[in-house]
Formats: structure tokens, C-alpha cells, sequence
């Protein structure tokens, strides 16, 4: 069964938002346009989240908004979740690079970035915020390191990719 879903144009690209039983399950790029999913009748929780969730990335998007207060869930381990709770942590803006979260999380820097790139809920969890010791590092969203530069720009974190 499909989950609930809002779909957003974005300046990133068209952007679709998933949740499931109130909660925020997924944020992924979508190529061409679709048919909005909609919550299950009666599911008033999944509706109400979907619908924050797009007034925040609108007003994120518009300059409006540095944090997101949405309630998420990872899928995925609890090294996945704990990579993506430090990520979060992240003020807009800033940077962390993959060394330091693993040195926070006593893991590898390679091990931090595969679960990076596993983040299943990227803006709304920044893993455009984490940077490579010595350059930028991947991004696995729609348009790759483009669309990293893209979002550190708008956050005002490009003068840190000089």
C-alpha cells in the first residue's frame, strides 16, 4: 500500500514528502509530476503532519525558517538513526564534516558517510550540513553536489566552500 504523500516544487526541484501514522517516513526528488497521494480517510494525524510539513518547507525555501519541527522516523538501525539525530543537530547555516560526526559517534568517517547517503528525509535532516574533510562530499538527492552548494548557498554557508 502506498503512503500518504504531499508533493512541493521546490527551487531544489519537485520534492515529495511520505509519512505514516503521524510521522514523517521520507523526503525524495520526484522527476515528473503525479497525482498527490492522500491520507487514508480518518487518518487525521498522517494529513495534519503532511500538511506541516509543506507549510515548513515553503517557508524554509522563502527565507522564513532555520529549523524544522516535524516529527520524523528514520527507518534503518539505530547507528542509521543516530547519524541522522547528530545530523539534525546541525544549526542552519553551519557545517559539520563526516570526521566529526564520526568522531562523536566513535565510528569511521566512511561509515558516517554511507549513512549520510542513506538519510531517508534529506533538508528537513541536513545532510547537505556535512561536508568531506577535504572538499565537499557527495549528496544524494536530486542534482547531487549541485544541489548541496544549492542549499548551503541558501543557508548562507557558501563562504564556508571557498
Amino acid at each position: 500500500m502506498q503512503q500518504p504523500s504531499a508533493h512541493l516544487q521546490t527551487p531544489v526541484g519537485r520534492v515529495v514528502v511520505t509519512a505514516q501514522d503521524g510521522v514523517i517516513t521520507r523526503l525524495r526528488w520526484q522527476e515528473t509530476p503525479a497525482k498527490p497521494a492522500q491520507a487514508p480517510a480518518g487518518d487525521v494525524a498522517t494529513e495534519e503532519v503532511l500538511s506541516r510539513a509543506v507549510v515548513q518547507l515553503r517557508a524554509y525555501f522563502a527565507g522564513e525558517l532555520e529549523a524544522f519541527s516535524l516529527p520524523l522516523d528514520v527507518a534503518g538501525s539505530a547507528y542509521q538513526q543516530a547519524v541522522c539525530a547528530e545530523i539534525a543537530a546541525i544549526p542552519f547555516g553551519e557545517t559539520r564534516t563526516y570526521g566529526q560526526l564520526a568522531q562523536t559517534l566513535g565510528s569511521s568517517a566512511q561509515a558516517v558517510g554511507n549513512a549520510c547517503g542513506a538519510n531517508p528525509i534529506p533538508i528537513i535532516i541536513p545532510c547537505h550540513r556535512v561536508l568531506g574533510g577535504s572538499g565537499l562530499g557527495g549528496f544524494s538527492g536530486q542534482g547531487g553536489v549541485e544541489t548541496k552548494v544549492s542549499l548551503l548557498r541558501h543557508e548562507g554557508a557558501a563562504g564556508l566552500l571557498i
